[in-house]
């Protein structure tokens, strides 16, 4: 999977794997691995607790997390000659547990501001270096919102991939074949057009904001265990516009989310941008009550020598 845009999960994946292995017999072999095998990691791995990269308690770990792990084995077993898994993982559908909150436009605004404007700090010297460290989160709540893309294909993006004079992004990396997963090409709100014109190769430098995530939901008071991950950006763009533009107008929303199949001239064409109009407009209009509840959400991230450079909040926009 070397290369491939799921190469870093699937390694987080196989790690649980790994650290089981290590506590139990490292020797183990592919054959070895059945049913009872498994069952007894399952045991395992739902009794360590998620943690941050500090060693502090995050969250309970839940089964589709487990699975997870569970189904990246069983595709290693059988992309390696001359293996077969000999278990088969339980289905997403049946361990999973379908997140329902989902965050309104003041919500999500106050994640900006979390952002732009943090509490604490002895000067504004201070808080101003807590700012900056949440670049890269407000970075990617700035993207998320404008594209409704999944979590990883945020933190994956990069230059080649927005064509400004069309104002699209394609949300499929180079390279990557296109698969049932689909990543569409999707039209960008002004306001996260410019940003995207000013960025360097990278629109966020590291590979996971998980951690200043899980810190900023504890802060808002938002719910845990699967419910506000990252994902809840995604789901909540969804369930806004859906309800601005009706269920009649819905299909945009779906080619939007990539929930609808490719066709060769997908490959061959960039959408326009118009054909999307009313999820586009949608979407600035949440953008622009965003701004007009946390100052700045856009506007005071300007281009730099290198990547993009906060402003103190407020002062250009």
């Amino acid at each position: 999977m070397e290369g491939k845009a799921s190469e870093e999960a699937a390694r987080h994946r196989l790690a649980h794997v790994i650290d089981y292995l290590g506590e139990t017999d490292a020797g183990t072999v592919c054959a070895a691995l059945n049913e009872q095998w498994v069952d007894k990691f399952r045991a395992w791995a739902l009794e360590r607790p998620v943690r941050t990269s500090k060693g502090e308690y995050l969250r309970e770990r839940s089964l589709a997390h487990v699975e997870g792990s569970v189904m990246q084995l069983a595709a290693a077993i059988n992309a390696t000659p001359g293996q077969k898994a000999q278990f088969k993982a339980r289905q997403q559908v049946d361990v999973a547990r379908s997140p329902t909150y989902r965050a309104d436009v003041k919500t999500i605004a106050a994640m900006f501001d979390y952002c732009l404007r943090p509490d604490g700090g002895r000067s504004d010297k201070e808080r101003a270096m807590i700012a900056a460290a949440r670049t890269n989160l407000l970075r990617y709540l700035q993207l998320a919102v404008a594209s409704w893309a999944r979590p990883e294909t945020v933190l994956a993006v990069k230059r080649n991939q927005w064509h400004a004079a069309a104002r699209v992004l394609d949300l499929n990396p180079a390279r990557r074949l296109r698969t049932n997963k689909r990543q569409p090409m999707v039209p960008i709100a002004a306001q996260c057009a410019a940003l995207l014109d000013a960025m360097d190769d990278l629109w966020i430098p590291v590979s996971t904001i998980r951690n200043s995530w899980d810190k900023m939901r504890a802060h808002l008071g938002l719910p845990d265990d699967r419910q506000a991950g990252p994902k809840l950006i995604r789901r909540s763009m969804a369930t806004l516009v859906r309800r601005r533009i009706g269920e009649a107008n819905w299909r945009q929303g779906e080619i939007m989310l990539g929930h609808v199949p490719f066709v060769t001239s997908d490959i061959y064409a960039i959408p326009d941008p118009a054909n999307l109009g009313l999820v586009l407009g949608a979407t600035e209009e949440i953008i622009s009550e965003i701004e007009a509840l946390a100052p700045g959400a856009y506007r005071t991230v300007t281009a730099a020598n290198k990547g993009l450079r906060l402003i103190e909040g407020g002062k250009n926009g």
